[in-house]
């Protein structure tokens, strides 16, 4: 087994009596980005000391920028679903919870799509319960047709990743034959005696199975993968390093990790109280967490949704944080019925601004907001991507292409406000696309989006 528990509580043993001048050392160790052993990056999860928690958060940052530039990728979760036959002691959608349960006929679908790219979106993540009488595979692949086959007066959603419960290899095949983007799915707690608690009478209860899900996906040829854990049911130094383990253990057998890590943290939701969990994390903590898991990690990306509030996920973004979400929903749907209160969330959300309020905030803190979905669509992904990431040259694709979809959202959705942003990031980013060498095909490219011309990527 890949998650040895008593190796990691070993090394975290280890690390809790080392002195201040030992955990300087590992950190002017990580600022040569040579890699962290496992003690290592325990040993930074032990850092109290405000000098150099500032070192790390600022190290992280430029590590996540040195990579992929100011670019961050938006995206929005799509729930078609709140069936469910787990009863998952933290979420809202578990079987004890009494409500009406719904699944999306495929008209639903196609009008939830139809709003979501009314606000911009090209990247969605599809969301659902685990049902296999109610909810089978069929019908996931029913939907991601559905998806993909809907238009727009602006377009369509072009890439979607997909998190679902633990299955097949013969269901994951069906996945990559639909082109689905990255396999997301959580392990929700590495520490197993935690896992089974929090998964009683449930499909979901069997650790075993749902580790090794991402064994059987990459083995059915799904190319990228998306780990995470729901931060706050286990000690989360104990999460950090597993999440190191897991990521190997994909490495070693597959030649590439995680595409993503999501760090989502425990909120609260419908037939629970937060007090019953003893390892919620205070703000302080979670940024260490998200700041350690980019410097150990450096060529992966870090999604964090609308389950923070604004001001975290302002701060996130410069400690490491490379997506995020915006003008989520997470009740089945919702979009349509927000407005009419209808709808029942998996769980709360704390960021409700719209995605261009979202986007505005970005350009004018100097990033690249990202609609891109060209890696997929031009292979580049799985390994071939990771390569990329570790020689540096993927930022010359990112941020030229974040650029351009930018660009694109603001001429189809934007006001004037975000045109004028837009075009005032463009005069002040030139000289960094012209030390890149791209300068004249991003220019001639973005006349072309102004004269009506769409998907304009490389």
């Amino acid at each position: 087994m890949f998650i040895d528990h008593d190796y990691i509580e070993k090394i975290l043993e280890e690390a809790k009596n080392v002195s201040k001048e030992e955990i300087q050392g590992v950190i002017d160790k990580a600022k040569k980005r040579e890699g962290l052993n496992h003690k290592e990056v325990a040993i930074l999860l032990q850092i109290e000391d405000k000098n150099q928690m500032d070192q790390i958060f600022k190290l992280a940052g430029e590590i996540k920028e040195s990579i992929y530039g100011k670019r961050i990728v938006m995206f929005a979760p799509l729930y078609v679903s709140n069936h469910c036959v787990n009863n998952c002691v933290y979420c809202g959608y578990k079987r004890d919870n009494k409500f009406p349960r719904r699944k999306l006929t495929q008209e639903e679908v196609a009008t939830e799509v139809k709003i979501l790219e009314s606000m911009g979106h090209k990247r969605i993540a599809l969301e659902v319960g685990e049902d296999p009488i109610n909810v089978p595979i069929d019908y996931i692949l029913e939907c991601i047709d559905t998806i993909y086959k809907t238009q727009n007066d602006n377009g369509e959603i072009r890439r979607i990743n997909v998190n679902i419960a633990a299955t097949t290899t013969e269901n994951y095949r069906k996945l990559k034959n639909a082109n689905i983007g990255t396999y997301i799915l959580f392990q929700e707690t590495y520490h197993k005696p935690t896992y089974e608690k929090m998964h009683p009478k449930s499909i979901k209860g069997d650790y075993d199975y749902h580790l090794h899900s991402f064994d059987r996906a990459m083995e059915a040829g799904i190319d990228d993968v998306g780990g995470g854990v729901l931060f706050g049911l286990a000690d989360p130094k104990f999460e950090v390093l597993a999440l190191m383990l897991h990521n190997e253990h994909l490495e070693e057998k597959f030649k590439v990790g995680f595409h993503t890590i999501s760090v989502p943290r425990l909120k609260k939701a419908e037939g629970m109280s937060l007090e019953d969990f003893p390892n919620i994390l205070d703000d302080e903590t979670f940024k260490k967490v998200v700041a350690i898991i980019r410097i150990a990690v450096p060529f992966t990306g870090i999604i964090l949704s609308t389950r923070e509030n604004k001001e975290i996920r302002r701060e996130l973004l410069r400690y490491g944080v490379s997506q995020i979400s915006a003008g989520s929903v997470t009740g089945v749907g919702g979009y349509k019925e927000k407005e009419e209160g209808r709808s029942v969330n998996q769980f709360e959300t704390s960021d409700e601004r719209s995605p261009l309020e979202v986007l505005k905030e970005l350009v004018s803190d100097g990033y690249i907001p990202s609609y891109c979905t060209a890696c997929y669509r031009k292979g580049r992904t799985g390994e071939r991507f990771m390569v990329l990431a570790k020689t540096g040259e993927i930022q010359n694709v990112c941020e030229p292409n974040a650029l351009m979809s930018l660009v694109e959202y603001a001429l189809d959705y934007g006001d004037e406000e975000i045109k004028k942003q837009v075009d005032e990031l463009i005069e002040s980013i030139k000289d960094d696309f012209q030390k890149q060498n791209v300068r004249k095909m991003v220019e001639s490219r973005i006349e072309r989006l102004k004269n009506g011309e769409r998907d304009l990527y490389v």
